[in-house]
């Protein structure tokens, strides 16, 4: 294995913006082919980046790019986005399941349209982008599922505070475990990665306690580096694997995280994490 992403293709849920795009640019930095598939194709007032300004970022670090227009909970959407990817690039490395929706209501006050967005999107899109590129990456000598989901941590603290969102991330750690069981056998790695505190980006900008909690936040750089540290890993030896980016950068003897910032009071730990 060489720890380079130069010449491998990856299909990437979401990616417009913040910690799949910050992924999509550090691959590109070796020169890897980058299929973003993401439904902002025009700017949205309250969110940075579009498929066409992500793909022009890929592109300026050094990679190639495919922005696709699509759904990840629409099936047609999710074939089409794989034939699109194995068409410009012979084939499919890496899956990243990156699309994720966010809504910490009560159970009283979710409504179930908000509930089933979060497990469309989050659960059955990873299922079914996994799913449909399954083929394409057996043929790779590389080949990995990275899911940005958590370690399923059954304080019933994290359930009780916010039940759908909780069902909906745990949905995805339940597709890396058990894609990782599966096919291992396929030479197929499946695993999750989670940041250790939050992440600057449009979600908690937005929803989860601006500019304060920006400030006490990594960038997503740190994400980035963590998910091409694990991608360049040899999928039959790091698979099943809940992984944290401070500890997978440990693992790689990177133990200064200063340069990811958060540097302003103490930082916010991420959710389902004890402290």
């Amino acid at each position: 294995m060489t720890a380079t992403l130069a010449g491998r293709t990856i299909l990437m849920s979401g990616g417009s913006r913040g910690i799949g795009l910050a992924i999509a640019e550090r691959a590109a930095r070796d020169g890897a082919n980058v299929a973003i598939l993401a439904k902002t194709d025009t700017p949205h007032p309250k969110l940075e980046g579009t498929i066409h300004t992500a793909a022009a970022a890929i592109e300026a670090a050094g990679g190639k790019a495919l922005p696709i227009l699509g759904d990840v909970r629409d099936e047609e959407s999710v074939r089409s986005a794989v034939e699109q990817t194995v068409e410009a690039f012979g084939g499919i490395d890496i899956v990243v399941n990156n699309a994720s929706a966010i809504d910490l209501s009560s159970t009283t006050d979710l409504p179930m349209k908000k509930y089933d967005l979060m497990q469309d999107i989050n659960t059955r899109g990873s299922f079914l982008l996994a799913k449909t590129a399954r083929p394409h990456l057996e043929r790779s000598t590389c080949a990995h599922v990275l899911t940005l989901s958590p370690p399923i941590n059954l304080d019933p603290r994290w359930a009780g505070g916010y039940l759908g969102y909780t069902i909906a991330k745990y949905g995805m750690s339940l597709v890396t475990l058990g894609l990782a069981e599966e096919w291992r056998e396929r030479g197929i790695a499946a695993n999750s990665l989670w940041p250790r505190t939050a992440i600057a980006t449009a979600a908690v900008q937005n929803l989860l306690g601006g500019e304060e909690t920006m400030a006490r936040s990594r960038t997503p750089q740190i994400m980035a580096d963590a998910a091409h540290a694990v991608l360049i890993r040899d999928p039959r030896e790091c698979t099943g694997r809940f992984l944290l980016d401070d500890e997978v950068l440990a693992e790689e003897g990177i133990t200064d995280l200063s340069p990811y910032g958060g540097t302003e009071g103490e930082l916010v730990l991420d959710f389902f994490l004890d402290s």
